[in-house]
């Protein structure tokens, strides 16, 4: 084995993490006849005193990351899942404070919404018989998204949502922008605008001693206010309705003070259907997924410093 010392050029280890991607959990809460689901995609990544396993590969100071799927279906079951926040926070508090090694832990969930199957003649039972409430269908819309990273003193919960996808079939336009001898965009003064919405929040909740955010609530009361803003924006540019969007969200949420947006512009032009004598007048579109406009920013709330990373790929 070379020795790094020997080449006169020190060489230290950086920023490192570990834990356990992607434990897929689903909790059955039985209310009777009635079942809840939550459906729940749990990445672990731990950090701390970990350089000797680095360095000469004692794993002295390593909990394996087969533990950390364990405990993940472990509390499944002792905690159960009020909410991807709550459940991640008891993860990240149960890391740092069980296992001395470990200084910070983040941990990074997906949550794929179901919605009940309603069944017309389910209360045909016998008399006193629960009406059976057990069957689900998956939501084809948004997944939710949390990230909790708690370091033993402070915590940073950072939510969200991706693949939401939204259009305005009118009230929107595109025109007055710069022009070269590469452009050959028309100016549109009534047009479609859609996206697919990819938007993470941050809330100002940091310690233990303030009060806990109702996390589902928020969330609700987030992707409504959201939405609202989006079909109420008459649009001169997509940035212009990113905005309005972020404003709407700080302005009725005050538990939140950051929110980001990357939102790709799903474009539809106008097909020319002038070959077969026909007029087009705005009825029918193609509907282009690539390439798109990308429009990314962040909206905060008067005085406060911008933390969700720029490039949302990976939270």
């Amino acid at each position: 084995m070379t020795d790094p010392s020997r080449k006169g050029r020190p060489v230290l280890l950086g920023q490192n993490q570990y834990g356990k991607a992607e434990n897929r959990v689903v909790r059955i809460t039985r209310d009777g006849a009635t079942h809840h689901i939550k459906d729940l995609n749990v990445s672990v990544a731990l950090s701390g005193d970990m350089e000797e396993v680095h360095l000469s590969g004692s794993n002295a100071n390593v909990l394996p990351t087969d533990t950390t799927k364990n405990t993940v279906y472990a509390f499944a079951k002792e905690h159960g899942i009020e909410s991807a926040e709550q459940f991640g926070i008891h993860l990240a508090r149960h890391f740092v404070t069980s296992q001395e090694p470990i200084e910070r832990a983040r941990i990074r969930i997906e949550e794929y919404a179901w919605e009940r199957i309603e069944v017309p003649d389910a209360g045909a039972g016998a008399p006193g018989e629960d009406e059976p409430r057990h069957s689900f269908v998956r939501k084809g819309q948004e997944t939710r998204v949390t990230q909790i990273t708690y370091d033993g003193e402070a915590w940073e919960v950072v939510s969200g949502l991706k693949d939401l996808v939204v259009m305005n079939s009118t009230d929107s336009e595109f025109w007055g922008y710069v022009k070269d001898r590469y452009t050959t965009l028309p100016e549109a003064h009534d047009r479609i605008l859609a996206t697919q919405v990819s938007s993470r929040w941050r809330f100002n909740w940091t310690a233990d001693d303030q009060p806990m955010p109702a996390w589902d609530t928020s969330y609700e009361q987030v992707r409504k206010h959201m939405l609202q803003a989006f079909a109420d924006t008459y649009s001169l540019s997509l940035q212009q309705t990113l905005y309005q969007m972020g404003a709407r969200i700080i302005d009725h949420r005050d538990e939140i003070d950051e929110v980001r947006f990357s939102l790709p512009n799903k474009h539809h032009f106008l097909v020319d259907l002038t070959p077969f004598g026909l007029e087009n007048d705005n009825e029918v579109y193609f509907a282009a997924d690539r390439p798109y406009g990308l429009i990314e920013a962040t909206v905060l709330r008067d005085g406060r410093e911008p933390r969700i990373p720029v490039d949302l790929t990976n939270l």
